[in-house]
């Protein structure tokens, strides 16, 4: 419990000795909601294992720790992110990087084909107010979690994206958070994309860490998704042992969307993602879908939760894990159907293969029904490879290593199929099977070797 105090007191200090700089170079928009999401940050503090959705999750291991405060990126910074290059060869995307979690182009917003704007969020709120403040901080739930608070008070900048009525994306956007500093660094970053009616858009964000100094994220995306529109992110997490990262993603769909939401977890120290769906209109679909890979001390932690708050709309969740050595994970996924959701169709599962006695996992599927004309399932299971399938390749010939590489893969490419952009499935199956035979391949040109 003292812990738990001083790491609150250490980041509502944190709060404090910064704010007021914040404040200067925010927007007013932003500023708006700082001071309300201060005083919820202070009544809520960093969850503790106690609250339900963090129990198998301590965040004291990454939040109590003397990081440096990061708030405008260097000259040095910006040098090291024109470096980058993503060596999907085939993606054919529009590239934007973030550097800890700011939007470094000179070019603070840019008009895509038909219409479409990405750029800096913080630019966005002075510059399209009329689109931002419709949407910005509605769908969070700064009451409950002491983290989104905290995001709301402190962030700065992040992406902003807009898709027009009736507008197709022609190519994916890719996102590139890198994570680079000479010295321990905590990092906030905010993101809002916004789709019209009839509009599409695919979004792929890939992080990576470029140095090996010891990191804290937490980032806040909101996405809304209005009539007949389709929205698919795909989080492709890849950063070193010393890195923490805590993602909230929010989903708002209108009646007839479709929203497709994968993260993939091929590296990282401490991992914590926060997905939320909110079916709000009929006919409304989404497809949450997730696979982590951990070894060594990692902890890789996904918490799915989908409201479906209207009649005739469908979800479907399924979160795979391989665990090696010491390594920790858990799945906490929750499907609430309200009593005027008639007619949904809703399902759940999660499956984790232990390599390891020392590995271990938690897993906890759970549905609220209120509604009385529905179909719904889940299902969970925790095991080790099967041991008639590894003869059964033996006898072919195979190694045992070699057995278990295929194994592992087979079940692992169930969700990466879900992916669909073809040149990041073909590349991601490629990582997954390098990641299961314990080699560090990022998709960046990452030096770093962990250990």
């Amino acid at each position: 419990m003292g812990n738990q105090l001083e790491c609150n007191n250490r980041y509502i200090k944190f709060i404090d000795d910064n704010v007021a700089s914040i404040m200067k170079n925010s927007s007013e928009l932003a500023n708006s909601f700082r001071s309300t999401a201060i005083d919820q940050f202070k009544k809520l503090g960093i969850p503790s294992v106690k609250e339900e959705i963090y129990k198998y999750s301590n965040l004291a291991t990454v939040f109590d720790y003397d990081y440096k405060s990061y708030f405008k990126p260097s000259k040095e910074d910006l040098m090291e992110a024109s470096k980058f290059e993503c060596d999907v060869n085939d993606l054919d995307a529009h590239s934007i990087i973030l550097v800890n979690g700011y939007y470094p182009d000179p070019v603070r917003l840019t008009s895509l084909p038909e219409g479409i704007i990405v750029g800096s969020l913080d630019e966005a709120m002075r510059t399209h107010s009329n689109i931002v403040e419709k949407h910005f901080n509605k769908y969070t739930q700064n009451d409950k979690d002491g983290l989104l608070a905290l995001n709301t008070a402190m962030a700065s900048d992040g992406i902003f994206i807009y898709v027009p009525d009736n507008v197709i994306a022609n190519k994916p956007i890719q996102i590139v958070n890198i994570i680079q500093s000479s010295v321990d660094t905590f990092n906030q970053h905010r993101n809002l994309i916004v789709l019209g009616k009839n509009a599409a858009i695919t979004m792929i964000i890939c992080d990576h860490t470029l140095s090996p100094q010891k990191f804290l994220t937490n980032a806040v995306t909101e996405v809304f998704v209005d009539q007949n529109s389709k929205f698919d992110i795909i989080r492709i997490q890849n950063e070193h042992n010393n890195a923490g990262k805590i993602t909230h993603t929010f989903i708002h769909q209108e009646r007839d969307s479709v929203a497709l939401s994968n993260n993939i977890t091929l590296h990282g120290g401490f991992i914590r993602n926060n997905t939320y769906h909110y079916l709000c209109g009929e006919g409304a679909e989404t497809h949450s879908n997730g696979l982590y890979l951990c070894d060594k001390f990692q902890h890789v932690d996904n918490y799915v939760s989908v409201d479906h708050l209207v009649h005739k709309c469908s979800s479907d969740q399924l979160y795979k894990g391989v665990l090696d050595e010491m390594s920790t994970g858990a799945f906490n996924g929750r499907i609430y159907v309200h009593k005027d959701a008639q007619g949904t169709n809703a399902f759940q599962r999660n499956n984790n293969i232990l390599m390891t006695d020392d590995a271990k996992v938690n897993t906890k599927p759970h549905l609220e029904i209120y509604a009385d004309d529905v179909k719904c399932s889940h299902g969970a299971t925790v095991g080790q490879l099967n041991e008639e399938m590894l003869f059964y390749l033996r006898s072919r010939g195979i190694s045992l290593h070699e057995a278990k590489m295929l194994l592992m893969f087979a079940f692992s490419h169930e969700v990466i199929q879900n992916i669909e952009v073809e040149a990041l499935r073909d590349r991601l199956d490629n990582l997954v099977m390098q990641r299961l035979r314990g080699e560090l391949s990022p998709c960046a040109s990452c030096m770093v070797k962990c250990g």
